[in-house]
This record gives C-alpha cells, sequence and structure tokens, in this order.
C-alpha cells in the first residue's frame, strides 16, 4: 500500500500551478510528473525537484500509462491547463484509471459537465473542482449569516483584480479559450454567489467588455448587484491589485480581498478527507457565466474607455429589469 499520494499535473507553466504544487507537498503527495508546452517551471525544484517533466503531451501520456501498467499507478491528475482544454484533459485522467483535481472553471459550458458525469459513472473516477473561496473563514461567516436572517438582501458585489496588457495578448484574452472575463477572472465570484444566496434565479448583462462586466443577479436569498474588472482604474485606490468586496444589506461590509494564500492547500486537505467539490457543485457557477459570455457585448469597449460611473449606473436600473 503506497503512504503517498502520487500525482501527475497537467498545466506546469501557469500562475495558479505553484499553488497545486504546494499543496500536494503540504498534503503529502508526491508530484511524480508534470506536462506543460512551456519550459518555465523551475518552481517545480522548491518542491518535488525529481519529478519528471515532459513538453509534449503524447510522452507524458506514455509515461502515465507506463506508471499505471508497472503498479506504480499515477493516483490523481491535477489540471492546470487553459480553460478550454480542462474538459479533454479530466476526460484523458479518467481514462488513465486517475481521480481528478481540476482548476476553475471546470468546463465552459454546462453541457460538458454532463459529458463528464458520465465518463465518472463509466471510470469509477471521481473529480474534484476546485472552489477554495468556499473555504474562506469570512465567507463561510457570511454565509451562515444569510442562512440564519432567513430574508432576501440587496447586496452589492465589486470584484476588481487589475491585469496587465500581456493578458489581453495571452490566451486569456482570447474568449474562445478563456470564456471571456466572466468565466476565466469571475468564475470563483459566481461561486460564492451561489454558495452564499442560494440557486440562481434571473440573470441580467448590463455591460460585457474584454476588461469589463455588470449587471443584476436574482437568488433566493439576495439581489445582486455586480461589477467584475480587471481594469486598474477599477481599484479606485485600493491597496494592491485587487478588491473584492461585498455590502449585504443589513449585514454589513465584507472585505475579501486578503486570506486567499492557504486556500489550495485547504482544497486539498478536503479532498483528502473525501469532501472535495463536486461537478454539480460546480454546475451553477458555469450556466451563469455561460449566459453572461453569450450576452451581446456593449458598444464601447472598458478597455479604451473606462467609464466606471457609467457601467455602476447601469447596474442602478436592475429593478425594473428584474421584474420584466
Amino acid at each position: 500500500m503506497q503512504d503517498s499520494r502520487s500525482y501527475a499535473l497537467i498545466g506546469a507553466a501557469g500562475h495558479v500551478a505553484p499553488r497545486h504544487m504546494e499543496a500536494i507537498k503540504k498534503t503529502g503527495g508526491i508530484l511524480e510528473a508534470a506536462y506543460d508546452p512551456a519550459d518555465s517551471v523551475g518552481f517545480i525544484d522548491r518542491h518535488f525537484p525529481d519529478a519528471e517533466f515532459f513538453t509534449e503531451f503524447e510522452r507524458f501520456a506514455e509515461y502515465v500509462g507506463r506508471a499505471n501498467a508497472n503498479g506504480r499507478r499515477i493516483d490523481r491528475i491535477a489540471i492546470c491547463s487553459p480553460n478550454d482544454l480542462h474538459k479533454p484533459h479530466a476526460d484523458f485522467a479518467l481514462r488513465a484509471g486517475a481521480d481528478v483535481v481540476c482548476e476553475k472553471p471546470l468546463t465552459l459550458e454546462p453541457g460538458e459537465i454532463d459529458d463528464l458525469a458520465a465518463r465518472e459513472r463509466q471510470s469509477g473516477r471521481r473529480i474534484n473542482a476546485i472552489l477554495q473561496l468556499r473555504l474562506h473563514p469570512a465567507i463561510i461567516a457570511l454565509r451562515d449569516k444569510v442562512c440564519r436572517s432567513n430574508i432576501v438582501h440587496d447586496v452589492n458585489l465589486t470584484y476588481v483584480t487589475a491585469r496587465g496588457r500581456w493578458y489581453h495578448a495571452s490566451w486569456k484574452g482570447d474568449e474562445r479559450r478563456s470564456g471571456g472575463i466572466a468565466t476565466n477572472i469571475g468564475v470563483h465570484f459566481y461561486d460564492v454567489l451561489t454558495f452564499i444566496f442560494g440557486a440562481p434565479l434571473a440573470n441580467i448583462v448590463h455591460h460585457r467588455a474584454s476588461d469589463r462586466a455588470a449587471g443584476y443577479l436574482e437568488f433566493e436569498r439576495a439581489r445582486v448587484r455586480w461589477l467584475l474588472s480587471i481594469n486598474r482604474h477599477d481599484l479606485n485606490g485600493a491597496d494592491g491589485f485587487a478588491l473584492r468586496a461585498m455590502t449585504v444589506e443589513g449585514l454589513g461590509h465584507f472585505d475579501f480581498s486578503k486570506g486567499f494564500e492557504d486556500l489550495h492547500t485547504a482544497s486539498y486537505q478536503e479532498i483528502e478527507a473525501g469532501r472535495g467539490f463536486s461537478l454539480q457543485d460546480a454546475r451553477p457557477a458555469i450556466e451563469i457565466v455561460s449566459a453572461i459570455r453569450k450576452a451581446p457585448l456593449s458598444p464601447c469597449d472598458g478597455h479604451r474607455h473606462p467609464h466606471l460611473a457609467r457601467v455602476l449606473a447601469a447596474t442602478e436600473r436592475h429593478d425594473s429589469a428584474g421584474q420584466s
């Protein structure tokens, strides 16, 4: 019997991969192999200098297959690849007989979740979605307060995480690959809303551009005006590169800008305990971002015309729109 979980990692050179490597190490796992077309992966040396590394997926897949055939089974495959590759990479991992740990967004479309659920049943393995903000202590505390309040709250939520020009030149700026900012940046933001306020009931988009989106969402326990942005001008004097804040009528103002450092490790600990988040846990947020992505682009691209006041004013009209 193995003393430690054996892992492989797909997408080792991206922004989030080091958090997964650290979480694997802290939860007693061993990274056996990693794959990425890019080779800027020196961070591996901090935790797993003996891990095999591949820049060609075919060679990586051959290694995983040989390991399983030789009795050194890969228990889990962590997926940190570009968003449009999450589904095929998860499918590969299940066919290889491994459980999956998949970064956000789990898929780009809700129907892809159904496909993966069928593959789960066929393989007998499990997909674990990384929905780490559900483990943030302040978010858990707010959810508890909302559940006890037994009313429908009016909510204003602002989520700004600054990105430079590189973002638009990378795959993340290609909506076909990333799903746009609502999917690539905002999917955790929408997941938190469903986690706190229950099932979504209405979804109206007032503004959608390459760097900013705003609108109105209605849930079982909340009416939410939201702003999502990667435009640094929207930080409005906030310290650092992120502003994650929510005002809940009757419950106060909550700032979630800090406290994210160890949530991937907490996610892996939950997976080890058999409490990882499932495909169906991830579905509501995927449905929300899929609908937002299908809304028409606003006439003026916010990246060129950062008129935040105009965007916020549009969300103020949500009451009449929400009644239609």
